[in-house]
C-alpha cells in the first residue's frame, strides 16, 4: 500500500533528523561545560507561559558575570510545577566573555532538549524501522516455508476484515480458511496476511494454498500469489 510505504520513509526520517539533532545538542552541552565558569544566581520570577492545554514555569535568573556586571536570562526550560522558587539560590554556568550564554546547572536545564528530541526521535525511528523490518521478517518467514515447508489446501471460509489494523481510516481484509490434520484430526484455522483490497470477488475456489510447517503447523503462509496485485 502505497500511504504505508510512504509513512514508513516518513517516520524513519523524522526520526533520524531528531535524533541527529539531539546528537548535536548533547555536543553542544559537552562543549559548553568543558569552558563554562561557575557563579552563584538567584531566582528573581517565574515567568508563566500557558499553551492550548497546559502552562510551564520559566525561571528568570540573575547573577554577576567575570566583571561584576548583572546579568539577568529567562531559562529556557521550565516545568509545571516549577522546579525553583522566587529568591532560590542556584549555581549559573556561563561562557567567559558570553553571559548571554548563562543556563542554570541542573540536569534539565543542560541535558532537556537532548533528552526530550533523542526520546521522540527514537520512538519515530523505531516505528518506522519497524515498519520496514516486521514486512521483512515475514517475507523471509514465507520463503523458508516456500521452500522447505508442506503445501496442503486449507478450505476457503470468509474474507474479514482485520479491524486491529486501521490505516487512513481503513482497516485491511484476510482470507481465513481452515484444515484438517489427516493424523491428528486437528483443524487448524489459517489467515492470510493483511490486503488492502478486499479480495472476495476473486476466489473462484474452495481451497487456498498453504505452506506450513509440518513439525508446527501454527507456523504456516497463506498464499495469495493468485490474487491480482494492487496498484498504486
Amino acid at each position: 500500500m502505497k500511504t504505508f510505504n510512504t509513512l514508513r520513509v516518513i517516520f524513519t526520517l523524522i526520526g533520524l533528523g531528531m535524533l541527529a539533532g539531539a546528537f548535536f545538542s548533547f555536543q553542544s552541552t559537552s562543549t559548553f561545560l568543558e569552558t563554562a565558569t561557575a557563579k552563584p544566581g538567584v531566582v528573581t520570577d517565574l515567568i508563566y507561559s500557558r499553551s492550548s492545554d497546559s502552562g510551564t514555569y520559566y525561571p528568570v535568573v540573575r547573577f554577576e558575570d567575570g566583571q561584576g556586571r548583572s546579568v539577568e536570562f529567562q531559562s529556557s526550560s521550565g516545568s509545571n510545577p516549577a522546579s525553583y522558587a522566587r529568591g532560590e539560590s542556584v549555581r549559573v554556568l556561563f561562557t567567559p566573555g558570553e553571559p548571554e550564554s548563562a543556563r542554570i546547572d541542573g540536569f534539565f536545564s543542560l541535558w532537556g532538549m537532548a533528552l526530550i528530541v533523542g526520546g521522540i526521535g527514537s520512538v519515530f525511528f523505531l516505528v518506522g524501522a519497524g515498519m520496514f523490518v516486521v514486512p521483512a521478517l515475514r517475507n523471509g518467514k514465507a520463503e523458508k516455508l516456500r521452500q522447505s515447508g508442506q503445501l496442503v489446501q486449507g478450505r476457503y471460509q470468509r474474507v474479514e476484515q482485520n479491524t486491529g489494523l486501521v490505516m487512513n481510516g481503513r482497516s485491511p481484509f484476510q482470507i481465513v480458511c481452515q484444515w484438517q490434520h489427516p493424523a491428528t484430526s486437528d483443524v487448524h484455522v489459517f489467515r492470510s496476511d493483511n490486503l488492502w483490497f478486499d479480495p472476495t470477488q476473486h476466489i473462484q475456489t474452495d481451497s487456498i494454498p498453504v505452506y506450513i510447517d509440518p513439525a508446527n503447523p501454527r507456523r504456516y503462509w497463506v498464499d495469495t500469489s493468485f490474487l491480482p496485485k494492487l496498484s498504486g
